[in-house]
């Protein structure tokens, strides 16, 4: 190839990379314009908000709002803010994810390695739970709660997320062993290593990848759901969603729209923290398995 071709290549080269950051730049200030909007409303006063526009920005930095939407806002008939709510949501998501996380290291490690007689009809069985809606197991579900005296407590909602969680984390574990050779569990076991001494020693120390997958995606449905917790809560109980709904519904006077706004990056902040800490992981999470499926 000629100099000139040479050069003519690399500056078609260089015009569509910068293209490509251009429509990158483009999607991605689309998608945080509700953000920003959310975030300058916030940081303003009501009278402020009323005589700007959304993308004005604030006069002066006030965070009365947030303080505001924090310890004393009014959900219902309390005024407490979103703060016992949100430690709700993590009385609610740490142990939910822990448990379901588990038990999908456990069903995919059988699954993939430990076959036994029909598990390929089990494994089909409890795919099915990943397409069923919410709203067909509610009844169901309370009348199971309801048997088991958990209702409306935060062990029957960690109950409810495990039940429905479990199809989703069973999938994600089962197609990443899959591409662990199954060589490597046969001489384990005919070296005298049993079932869960293969798993703790053999499976799970290259997990790390499809640990972070689950995490993160269990985290994430679990904290932003409002189904299940507005139907299986009790009011001491209730996980942030509710709340944050409660309080954009509930007002005395004038409508604060600041207070609002400032709830609601509140009650999205832990999964958006997950994902800035994690979320490059979870791509490499999610491709670690699609080797054999």
């Amino acid at each position: 190839m000629s100099n000139v071709a040479k050069r003519q290549t690399s500056t078609l080269d260089k015009v569509l990379r910068i293209a490509l950051y251009v429509c990158l730049l483009g999607m991605a200030a689309v998608y945080l314009a509700p953000f920003l909007v959310m975030l300058l409303t916030s940081l303003k006063d009501v009278e402020e908000i009323r005589s700007g526009t959304l993308l004005s920005l604030p006069s002066s930095l006030n965070f009365d709002a947030w303080s505001k939407a924090w310890s004393s806002a009014c959900t219902g008939s309390q005024c407490e803010g979103m703060a016992p709510y949100f430690f709700n949501s993590f009385q609610i998501v740490i142990p939910a994810v822990a448990i379901s996380t588990l038990l999908g290291a456990l069903n995919g490690y059988v699954i993939s390695h430990w076959k036994f007689k029909g598990s390929d009809v089990f494994f089909a069985a409890l795919l099915v739970g990943c397409f069923i809606p919410f709203q067909v197991i509610l009844l169901p579900m309370a009348r199971t709660l309801g048997w088991l005296g958990i209702a409306n407590t935060t062990t029957g909602l960690v109950m409810v997320h495990v039940v429905y969680g479990v199809a989703f984390t069973t999938l994600f574990f089962r197609n990443f062993y899959q591409s662990i050779p199954v060589e490597l569990v046969k001489a384990a076991r005919l070296d005298g290593a049993g079932f869960f001494t293969i798993f703790y020693r053999i499976i799970l120390p290259v997990s790390t990848p499809i640990i972070v997958v689950t995490v993160i995606w269990q985290f994430t449905q679990i904290w932003n759901d409002f189904l299940f917790g507005v139907a299986f809560s009790g009011f001491d109980t209730q996980p942030v969603t509710v709340a944050l709904n409660n309080l954009v519904n509930t007002s005395f006077g004038g409508k604060e729209y600041n207070v609002d706004m400032a709830a609601a990056i509140i009650a999205a902040l832990p999964t958006l923290v997950v994902y800035i800490l994690a979320g490059k992981y979870f791509v490499r999470g999610l491709t670690a398995g699609a080797v054999k499926g």
